[in-house]
């Protein structure tokens, strides 16, 4: 797929904290013409969650998705575990400044929210300023390409 075909296609997954939110989510970005990829999971049964967030990580990586979401209960741990798919930036953002400096200065490619953190609602507006935030380039672009050259480094190790 090229890019204007993934650029509606949405990878998201969740653990058992960030199910409900997940849920939402989904239901969300389907009314607002969006594809989801949904990697789980399916419950509010007790999971781990690095399968699903690396599943996610790995769509956006791979081109299958534009951007993707991950969600638990704070969110620091899925977003942990998406940075180690290489090529992936993931941002932990529970609030809109997160979300925009998130896209503006880093190109964060998955976004990463605590179900128990935040209302469906401010979950919400954190995607639309997540998806609607465009990365600003300049200076930025030489620290993302830093990024990408220390990733580079330690996966040669």
């Amino acid at each position: 797929m090229n890019s204007s075909q993934t650029s509606r296609i949405i990878a998201i997954g969740s653990d058992h904290a960030g199910y409900e939110l997940k849920q939402h989510l989904i239901g969300y970005l389907s009314k607002a013409g969006f594809t989801v990829i949904d990697h789980g999971t399916d419950s509010t049964e007790s999971v781990d969650y690095p399968p699903f967030c690396a599943a996610v990580a790995r769509d956006v990586r791979d081109g299958k998705a534009a951007l993707g979401i991950v969600m638990g209960g704070s969110g620091q741990g899925e977003q942990i575990a998406a940075n180690k798919v290489h090529g992936v930036r993931a941002a932990l953002c529970n609030d809109l400044y997160l979300a925009e400096m998130a896209r503006s200065h880093n190109d964060a490619n998955v976004l990463s929210m605590g179900g128990r953190v935040v209302s469906f609602a401010a979950a919400e507006e954190i995607v639309e300023k997540f998806l609607s935030t465009p990365f600003e380039g300049g200076r930025h672009e030489r620290r993302v390409a830093q990024l990408a050259e220390i990733e580079q480094q330690e996966g040669a190790r």
